[in-house]
């Protein structure tokens, strides 16, 4: 009785805490755009799914926190419809940032908002969507949602999942998150570490079938990746692809790139925030002739030493034009971006220092594709010798690109799975 009394205090808390992130939401939704374009497409959620799906259609939900989860699982979405053609297929975004750039994709019938995870919403949504399957990505777990599939018997995965001690599962407090859990027929996790995580709190329907990212860039290799505006400003110069930088990135390569005025050596900047005034911020600082996406029409690109992505969308592909690529992030505390993306095209690749949450960094290292700078003169160093020697470039490019292939096809794992 104790342990119950216990869940069901933990559960109340829990419903509260959503209630009040409602309510925060929509009071920080009037000063902050993105929040706002959150906060506005949840309330079109039940009115989109109500106007498309019937009570009569077979369903399979895939759900994602944001972009990255997306592409994570893209190969796996891919699959699946391919498998079920006839079954309406719903993704939801619980971020703005994934939903907005991924509204229109066609590896779903329906794309959605993740309604805030209250009891009511709960019930309200898989009476609406009634998955025969569910497809949750690495990590987004919401209790009442996944207890209401649960507790209608409904099949539900977990894919590409990476746990680590310090995550709330496995926490005193985790208890209603760790139920959560229980709520998957079947989890697969990236490696072995995770495996062993979920073993301890007794989850035992689990397998280690690595990280689906590795077949999505792998698979970026059989599309056309194509860019006439890079070919254009690249020629034949030696080009450093500089993707999803934050601010502690920039800084330690503007001075890189400034001194680098004369030489053959060519820089595109892909920003991860594109807002003009960063943008302008960092353009400010050059004393090198450059050029933005938004401002290359009726220009001769080929003149320019850097070329700045302010868009979204085209660095996967950009990366294939790169000799040396440094990955953002890891300088500052925001998290380090996609290394697989560049190391499938076989270059070696550069990061900052604070790579502790990624374990596919620590593998790269360990391969000797990868090289983590700590300041402005290592940087400098590292690239200097990768410029001046082709040699080595190539050798840790086959090494990033070996790991790509050796890692790859955790999905067949899956499919294999969903069709038993």
């Amino acid at each position: 009785m104790y342990f119950s009394n216990k869940e069901k205090i933990l559960g109340f808390i829990y419903n509260i805490l959503i209630a009040l992130t409602s309510f925060i939401l929509k009071g920080v939704s009037l000063f902050n755009t993105k929040i706002k374009k959150g906060v506005d497409g949840r309330k079109q959620t039940f009115i989109v799914l109500k106007n498309n799906i019937l009570k009569t259609d077979k369903c399979i939900w895939f759900h994602c926190a944001s972009l990255g989860e997306y592409e994570q699982g893209l190969p796996v979405f891919k699959n699946i419809r391919k498998l079920y053609p006839n079954h309406k297929i719903v993704l939801s975004f619980f971020s703005p940032s994934g939903y907005e750039i991924r509204k229109n994709t066609d590896v779903a019938d329906l794309v959605i908002y993740l309604p805030l995870d209250s009891k009511k919403n709960a019930k309200k949504f898989i009476d609406l969507v009634h998955p025969e399957l569910t497809v949750f990505v690495k990590y987004d777990i919401w209790p009442n949602l996944l207890k209401e599939l649960k507790k209608r018997n409904l099949k539900a995965i977990l894919i590409s999942a990476l746990f680590r001690p310090n995550h709330s599962f496995f926490k005193f407090y985790g208890k209603e998150q760790r139920n959560a859990l229980f709520a998957f027929n079947h989890i697969f996790v990236q490696n072995e570490a995770s495996k062993k995580l979920l073993n301890k709190i007794n989850y035992t329907n689990v397998t280690v079938s690595g990280d689906t990212r590795f077949d999505r860039v792998y698979s970026q290799l059989e599309q056309d990746n194509t860019l006439d505006f890079i070919e254009e400003f690249k020629q034949d110069s030696l080009c450093i692809i500089a993707g999803s930088t934050w601010p502690e990135d920039e800084n330690i390569l503007i001075d890189y790139i400034n001194s680098n005025a004369s030489t053959k050596l060519k820089f595109i900047i892909a920003p991860h925030n594109i807002k003009a005034s960063q943008i302008d911020k960092f353009c400010n600082q050059l004393q090198v002739p450059f050029v933005t996406f938004s401002k290359k029409e009726n220009k001769d690109l080929s003149v320019f030493s850097v070329f700045i992505m302010d868009t979204i969308g085209l660095l996967t592909k950009a990366y294939s034009y790169a000799d040396i690529a440094y990955v953002g992030g890891a300088m500052g505390k925001t998290g380090l971006h996609n290394t697989l993306e560049p190391a499938v095209f076989g270059i070696p690749i550069i990061i900052g220092k604070n790579y502790k949450k990624f374990p596919e960094a620590y593998a790269l290292i360990a391969e000797n594709g990868m090289l983590s700078v700590k300041n402005k003169k290592e940087l400098a160093l590292f690239l200097d010798e990768l410029a001046n020697n082709q040699a080595k470039r190539e050798k840790m490019g086959a090494q990033n690109f070996n790991y790509i292939k050796k890692n790859k096809e955790a999905v067949i794992q899956i499919i294999n799975y969903i069709r038993k």
